[in-house]
């Protein structure tokens, strides 16, 4: 018996050695099995899951590429302009800071909406440096004008009676007329009147309004009536607040569940009354990008007061480094500004994310304005 089976192993081994391209073949054939049945777990079980990479230990869910963009204004007034790429969805933030930044926002746009169609236009609030660019004049037309917007969502209250609040609204309304969807913040809050709270842009990317105290109740500021919008993708978190002051933070975590963000707009340009430890020890931010025309007097001679301010920087420092500021303030330059970061580009895909300046990427903490103006403190994050 044990004759015969050395016999027959042998004789397999004897074949194996005359057919040698045939013992190749069968083990390409394993390989390429082994490879394809890699592939099918890759994309579905692992792509679907996510991978286990977030931070915390959490799952980071890979999705399409998101883009955030911080666009500087053409000008050296500090104003707010967010425009967002999520798939084939585009939004539109605010238009600020003058009429005459419709040039550059439109401009800016178009290197991304090649289709002419904004799918959502947010407007926080009704201050000027946010509703400039939408509202118009004689010499500049509303960026209404320029895009078929789907659906318009704006701020419920306001105590502005200016010419630029009345042209804002008659360009919005003309907008609505020619088709575009309105709602308020709080009306996408409460899902009434055809609006919803959350709004799908791609897969895996959502878009929801929070809910602020101020959508119904007065405020002496006109700031506070600001929308608040929290951008899903995934599991990261991305929060836009618009120019909300203090009192307005506090009641924005204390009526929502707010989750770490690994993005943040800072709120009023980086004031001293906005970015406040109420809201960042909830949301705890890995990056801040800063809407202003940094050490501009605009709104202020004392320079301990300007843009991005001192006061912001030492709470912003506990949980990141990585801040960045579109434009600065230089009356020697054409039109008194020059680029800080310039137009500031956040890109994520859910898992991992990158910044990057159209003038340079470096830190606020690390630029010469910083250095010779401000200071960063002690316990800062280094």
């Amino acid at each position: 018996m044990a004759q015969k089976k050395n016999s027959k192993h042998n004789g397999e081994a004897e074949r194996a050695r005359r057919s040698p391209k045939a013992f190749a073949a069968f083990v390409a054939i394993l390989l390429v099995l082994a490879i394809l049945a890699g592939a099918c777990w890759y994309f579905l079980v692992y792509r679907k899951r996510g991978r286990n990479d977030a931070p915390g230990g959490g799952t980071a869910v890979v999705s399409g590429e998101v883009s955030v963009h911080f666009p500087e204004l053409g000008n050296r007034y500090t104003g707010d302009c967010v425009y967002i790429k999520a798939g084939d969805t585009d939004i539109l933030i605010d238009g600020g800071s003058r009429e005459s930044s419709v040039d550059a926002i439109r401009t800016y746009v178009d290197g991304y909406c090649s289709d002419g169609i904004l799918e959502y236009v947010i407007v926080t609030h009704a201050d000027r440096d946010h509703i400039a660019a939408f509202a118009g004049n004689g010499t500049y037309e509303s960026l209404f004008s320029f895009y078929e917007c789907k659906t318009i969502i704006d701020f419920p209250r306001t105590d502005k009676t200016t010419q630029v609040y009345e042209r804002y609204k008659r360009a919005r309304d003309a907008e609505v007329a020619a088709g575009a969807a309105h709602y308020t913040a709080l009306q996408c809050y409460r899902s009434e009147g055809g609006a919803r709270q959350s709004y799908e842009l791609s897969e895996h990317v959502t878009m929801t309004f929070l809910y602020n105290y101020f959508y119904e109740h007065s405020s002496s500021s006109e700031n506070n009536y600001s929308v608040c919008m929290l951008l899903t993708q995934g599991t990261e978190h991305y929060l836009f607040t618009g120019d909300l002051e203090a009192k307005g933070e506090e009641y924005l975590v204390q009526y929502n569940d707010l989750p770490r963000c690994k993005l943040y707009k800072a709120g009023h340009h980086g004031s001293k009354t906005s970015s406040t430890d109420a809201l960042l020890s909830v949301i705890r931010p890995e990056t801040v990008c800063v809407c202003c025309c940094a050490g501009s007097d605009e709104y202020t001679d004392n320079g301990g007061n300007t843009f991005p301010t001192q006061d912001m920087i030492d709470r912003v420092a506990r949980y990141t480094k990585n801040i960045y500021v579109t434009t600065l303030s230089d009356p020697s330059a054409p039109g008194g500004f020059v680029s800080m970061n310039g137009n500031i580009v956040f890109t994520s895909n859910g898992a991992e994310s990158s910044v990057v300046g159209s003038n340079n990427s470096t830190v606020l903490k690390e630029t010469p304005w910083f250095l010779k103006n401000r200071s960063w403190p002690e316990y800062g994050v280094r």
